[in-house]
C-alpha cells in the first residue's frame, strides 16, 4: 500500500509538472540552475495542494475522507456479520450466509458511493464481487453480477456504459483469480494482483472513454481507487480467513473434547450392559436346561426381556449422546432428559465412586432446545462434577431442578475440590481448563449451546468447598 501511493504521488508530480511546462505556467519568474531544485520543490508544492484542491473542489477534502470510509466498513461488513452471527454457533459459515451478506453490502456500497461528478460513482462492488466468488463460488457470483446489473441500469448516469465495459473486464478475471487462490499456495499475492488490477482498470477504462474527467480529479481517482480496492480486499480476505480458520480449530477442538466424554461414558458403560447381559445368559441356560416348571421358565423370560429391555435404553440414551446434533429446536419436557443424562452417567460416577441424587418437582416442565445439545451440555457438567468429586471421601453430585414463573434453574453441586477466584474469572474461555488434560473446550461448548437456547450460566465455588454450576433456562410458551 506504501509502494502504491509512492507512485502515485510521483505520477501525480510528473503530471503536474509537465502540465505547468507545457502552459508555460509553471515558471513564473527567471531563476538560475543552481537555484532550481529548491525552487522546484517549493513550488511542485504549492501546485500540489492547487491540484489537490482542484480534484476536490465542491466536496471538500472531509466528505471524500468520509466517503472512503464509509465504502471501507461496506467491505468489511460480511467479516463483521460473519463473527456476530457465528460467534455461539457450533457451525461454520454457509454459502447462503455469503450469499445473503454480499448481496446486501453490494446494494449499499451503490447506494452510497463516492463521487465527485454526477453520474460518474465508485464503490466496493469489485472487492464485494471477489470476496463471494472466492467463498461462495461461481454461483455466488452469478447472483451478484445479476444484482449489479439491473441496480445499476436502474441508477443510470453517465457511467453505465463504462460501468458496464468494466464489469465485463473484471467479472471474469474475478472468477480466474478466485480459482487460482484456491490452487496456489501464494495467496497474498493473488489478493495483491486481484487489488491493483480492480484499482487500474477502471481508471484506464475511464481515461479512455472521459480522458477530461480523469485529469480534472486526477488525485481523487488515484487515491480512491487504490484504498477501495486494494486496502478493502487486503483487509476483507484477510480478516475473513483468519476468523474461518479460528472458527475451524475451535469446532476442531469441541468435537474431540465430546468424542472424549463420549469415550469415558462408553468406557462406563460397558460394566452398565455386561451386568444384564449376564443375567439373560444365565437364565436362558436355566431354561436350556428344562428341568423347571413352565411357570418358572415364564418368569425367567420375562426377566430377561426386561433386561433386554434395560439394556436397549441404556444404548439409545448413549446413542443420542454421541450423535451430531440437529440444528432445529423443539418443546422438550425438561425432568426427563435430565434422569435420562443421569441414568447414563450413573456407570461413570461409580467407576470414580461418586453418587449422583436428583431432586426435581413431581410436574413436568417444558423448554425449546435441541435434544442432543441439551443432553451433550448437560454430560459435560455432571462430567466435570464428578471428576471434581472423584479424590474427595464420600464424593457426591447434587442435580437440583427448581422452576420459577417464566424460567427454570437446573443446579449442579458437586462437593469436590472447588475452585479459586482467579480460575472462576477464566472459566468457560476457550482453551482454558482447571484439568491438566483438558482444553476447556467442553464448557465452552455448553456455554454457547446455553446462549442459543437463551439461556445463562453462573458458578459460585471455593477452594475444598466444592461448586455449585446455575443453568438458567426460558421456559417453553405453552401450547394450546
Amino acid at each position: 500500500m506504501a509502494a502504491t501511493l509512492t507512485v502515485s504521488v510521483f505520477l501525480i508530480h510528473l503530471y503536474v509538472i509537465s502540465h505547468q511546462l507545457i502552459t508555460n505556467k509553471f515558471l513564473l519568474m527567471p531563476f538560475a540552475a543552481k537555484d532550481f531544485s529548491d525552487s522546484c520543490r517549493t513550488r511542485l508544492t504549492w501546485i500540489f495542494l492547487a491540484n489537490f484542491a482542484k480534484s476536490i473542489k465542491g466536496v471538500g477534502p472531509l466528505p471524500v475522507i468520509k466517503d472512503i470510509l464509509l465504502q471501507l466498513l461496506f467491505a468489511l461488513m460480511p467479516f463483521v456479520a460473519y463473527n456476530i452471527y457465528y460467534r455461539n454457533l457450533t457451525v461454520n459459515y454457509s454459502r447462503n450466509f455469503i450469499i445473503f451478506i454480499c448481496s446486501l453490502c453490494l446494494l449499499l456500497s451503490m447506494t452510497f458511493p463516492s463521487s465527485v461528478q454526477t453520474g460518474l460513482i465508485f464503490d466496493v462492488r469489485y472487492v464485494i464481487m471477489f470476496f463471494g466468488m472466492l467463498f461462495g463460488g461461481m454461483m455466488t457470483g452469478g447472483i451478484l453480477l445479476v444484482e449489479f446489473l439491473f441496480y445499476r441500469l436502474y441508477i443510470g448516469g453517465s457511467g453505465m456504459i463504462d460501468a458496464m465495459i468494466i464489469l465485463v473486464i473484471t467479472f471474469p478475471l474475478s472468477a480466474m483469480l478466485a480459482f487460482l487462490y484456491h490452487k496456489s499456495r501464494h495467496k497474498l499475492w493473488i489478493i495483491f494482483i486481484a487489488g491493483i488490477s480492480f484499482s487500474c482498470i477502471p481508471l484506464i477504462v475511464l481515461y479512455t472513454t472521459k480522458p477530461d474527467y480523469i485529469l480534472n480529479h486526477l488525485i481523487f481517482n488515484i487515491l480512491m481507487m487504490p484504498v477501495h480496492n486494494s486496502l478493502g480486499i487486503w483487509l476483507l480476505v484477510t480478516l475473513f480467513n483468519k476468523s474461518v480458520s479460528d472458527k475451524e480449530l475451535s469446532l476442531k477442538y469441541i468435537q474431540n473434547e465430546k468424542a472424549e466424554a463420549v469415550n469415558h461414558v462408553a468406557a462406563s458403560l460397558a460394566h452398565e450392559v455386561r451386568n444384564p447381559l449376564t443375567t439373560v445368559l444365565g437364565f436362558l441356560q436355566l431354561i436350556k436346561s428344562g428341568n423347571f416348571p413352565q411357570e418358572k421358565t415364564e418368569r425367567f423370560i420375562d426377566i430377561s426381556m426386561e433386561e433386554i429391555r434395560r439394556t436397549e435404553q441404556i444404548l439409545s440414551d448413549y446413542l443420542s449422546i454421541s450423535k451430531p446434533p440437529a440444528m432445529h429446536q423443539q418443546r422438550l419436557e425438561l425432568i426427563t432428559q435430565i434422569r435420562s443424562v443421569v441414568d447414563v452417567m450413573l456407570s461413570y460416577a461409580n467407576m470414580n465412586n461418586v453418587a449422583i441424587n436428583v431432586q426435581c418437582p413431581p410436574m413436568l416442565i417444558f423448554i425449546s432446545g435441541n435434544t442432543s445439545e441439551l443432553k451433550q451440555l448437560l454430560v459435560n457438567f455432571i462430567k466435570n462434577a464428578i471428576e471434581a468429586s472423584r479424590d474427595v471421601a464420600k464424593g457426591t453430585v447434587t442435580v437440583t431442578i427448581r422452576e420459577e414463573i417464566s424460567h427454570v434453574h437446573i443446579e449442579i453441586h458437586d462437593n469436590g475440590i472447588g475452585m479459586n477466584s482467579e480460575q472462576l474469572s477464566r472459566l468457560g474461555s476457550i482453551y482454558y481448563s482447571t484439568k491438566m488434560s483438558g482444553t476447556g473446550l467442553g464448557l465452552t461448548y455448553s456455554y454457547q449451546a446455553i446462549r442459543a437456547m437463551n439461556g445463562n450460566v453462573s458458578v459460585h465455588s471455593k477452594p475444598q468447598s466444592g461448586t455449585t454450576f446455575t443453568i438458567t433456562l426460558p421456559l417453553a410458551p405453552i401450547t394450546t
